[in-house]
């Protein structure tokens, strides 16, 4: 599931994007729909319903149900700075537990080790 809520210059671009989808081959469209995924975090299954084409008819609709909110820039770039800290904490996380059930090498550690080492090999280049 992606966001529901953006701002008027993101619900510009999402238009722009439909628009070119629905007038592209299918190879293109799926380049675009993957464009609205990574960069607006807008799924199309998250609002059409099952077997029609979603268009920027569609997109209104959403808005005018209010399925999706338009939002003032400054509250959004402060969702998504929110939705960034907590993909990195949960990232920390995972692999904090990999690390700790053996599934992944401390890599951080392991740097710091290689580091003290490589020290102590030019010191002793160094005499």
């Amino acid at each position: 599931m992606g966001r529901n809520k953006y701002s008027q210059s993101e619900i510009d671009g999402i238009t722009k994007l439909l628009r070119l989808k629905n007038a592209a081959n299918r190879a293109r469209q799926k380049e675009i729909r993957h464009q609205l995924r990574t960069q607006y975090e807008f799924n199309i299954s998250d609002f059409n319903e099952p077997g029609k084409a979603f268009g920027e008819k569609e997109l209104l609709d959403a808005i005018q149900r209010r399925a999706i909110l338009i939002l003032d820039d400054r509250t959004i770039a402060d969702m998504k700075a929110k939705r960034q800290r907590d993909r990195e904490r949960d990232a920390a996380e995972r692999e904090q537990e990999a690390i700790q059930t053996g599934e992944q090498t401390d890599w951080k550690e392991a740097m710091k080790q290689w580091e003290e080492w490589e020290a102590k090999e030019m010191d002793k280049l160094d005499k």
